[in-house]
């Protein structure tokens, strides 16, 4: 058994959370690979290790004086060691890290150095190895991950080893730093987890799993106890506050386990997301239709009609060149006899309306053309629907005793989920009675 773990900024913030993490990775032998990202907020008005990192690199572009700046993070992660009694050589490293600052260090490679001193720390007060991400993470020269090269050298240098990798970042081939995007560390954990065929990979962050529903909108939401990636994938799609899709990609290509877990409650289950599950093993509790609600506002619905449109061969297609050529993504397309309806983001649907319309009206032929702007998009994703009879029902006459007028529908054909469009105003309370019919 062998379990990777990603620890967020959250659980890097302080030396406190230093000793949560410890006891986690203590507590079970088979967490021999640790991922850490930089120290994150202690508190609201805190500041992030890497917004400091960034901010000194645009002082030293300008030619402006970082040393309050660079004092600030410095004194951060010396604190912690110094809390925790460890040997690690700061000094050392910040003075290396501020000579490289006046030699013209890339934006990158400074920008990495919080993950990188948050890895050193941790290794020290673990007890494990530090392997730096530059000796297995490599990037090719089109921005993605080499992971034939990469995948076989942290292979090699985790074999029966404990070690702390930092995550965020790695290099080029030219051993030039080359980081992620913001929350790249989440990345780094799924890299090395599918790199070494994990067990199970846990996510460690300052929440108890994924949420039914924004907490925003609907107060204390059950955390969801599985959801498969393509579920997950769903909610992610419509605005739910889950991991990136880049996170997940690696781990799901192997259908290792990635477990989503509280640093503040380690006791807590989480949310476990796989690519599938035998149904019959799970818990009768969990067996819920609705794995999760999630939705956005600010869409539009051009809907298009003509006599005979339905039997038009290439009507969709010209359509959708026709929004392809003004930047604008189609969403969801419900239709009926002669008729199909375009939903695109109402925002950038306003810049290019007029020159929209008046192309189809030209490449269609049709005059009848309808624009419906202010819609919000909410939709039931779960796995279990299929095949059950009665769950539209129960969606269309929940909604219909609170008022809320459906505007257009949509379903997926492996029915996974049921897609509603609802006025803007009707958002908040659509959520609503859909997590209060089918959760409560």
């Amino acid at each position: 058994m062998l379990k990777v773990l990603k620890f967020g900024g959250s659980s890097m913030a302080s030396a406190a959370q230093y000793a949560k993490v410890k006891a986690i990775v203590d507590a079970d032998e088979t967490r021999s690979v640790v991922v850490v990202s930089a120290a994150g907020k202690r508190t609201a008005d805190d500041h992030k290790i890497t917004d400091l990192l960034y901010l000194c690199h645009a002082h030293m572009r300008y030619g402006v004086s970082c040393d309050a700046v660079f004092g600030m993070l410095s004194q951060r992660y010396l604190e912690i060691r110094d809390a925790l009694g460890l040997s690690t050589d700061l000094e050392g490293e910040l003075a290396k890290i501020r000579e490289g600052m006046e030699n013209g260090m890339s934006e990158a490679a400074l920008a990495s150095r919080g993950e990188y001193l948050s890895g050193l720390l941790m290794a020290d007060y673990l007890g494990f190895e530090f392997v730096d991400a530059t000796q297995w993470l490599r990037f090719s020269l089109d921005g993605t991950v080499d992971q034939d090269w990469s995948y076989a050298a942290l292979r090699e240098l985790a074999a029966g080893k404990h070690i702390v990798i930092p995550g965020f970042y790695g290099a080029m081939a030219d051993g030039s730093i080359r980081t992620f995007t913001r929350g790249g560390s989440d990345i780094t954990g799924a890299l090395a987890a599918a790199a070494l065929d994990a067990d199970i990979y846990e996510n460690w962050t300052d929440v108890s799993g994924i949420l039914m529903a924004d907490p925003r909108i609907v107060e204390n939401p059950e955390p969801i106890p599985r959801v498969t990636y393509t579920e997950l994938r769903e909610l992610s799609y419509l605005g739910a506050q889950v991991l990136h899709e880049d996170t997940i990609f690696p781990v799901a290509e192997k259908n290792i386990p990635l477990n989503i877990r509280n640093t503040n409650d380690p006791t807590h289950p989480g949310t476990v997301i796989m690519e599938r599950f035998d149904e019959d093993e799970e818990p009768a509790d969990e067996r819920r239709f609705i794995t999760g609600i999630a939705g956005k506002k600010d869409y539009a619905v051009v809907s298009i009609s003509k006599r005979g449109l339905s039997s038009e061969i290439g009507a969709i297609r010209k359509a959708f060149e026709i929004f392809e050529n003004h930047g604008l993504a189609v969403e969801y397309t419900p239709n009926g006899i002669d008729t199909f309806s375009l939903v695109v983001s109402g925002a950038k649907l306003d810049k290019s309306l007029h020159s929209i319309i008046s192309q189809v009206q030209e490449k269609l032929g049709t005059k009848d053309i309808q624009v419906k702007k202010d819609l919000a998009i909410v939709a039931a994703v779960g796995r279990r629907m299929a095949n059950r009879p009665g769950i539209s029902g129960r969606v269309f006459s929940a909604l219909g005793r609170e008022g809320i007028n459906i505007r257009l529908i949509s379903q997926d054909p492996r029915e996974v989920n049921i897609i509603l469009g609802v006025d803007s105003q009707d958002f908040a309370a659509t959520v609503r009675v859909l997590y209060d019919s089918f959760v409560k």
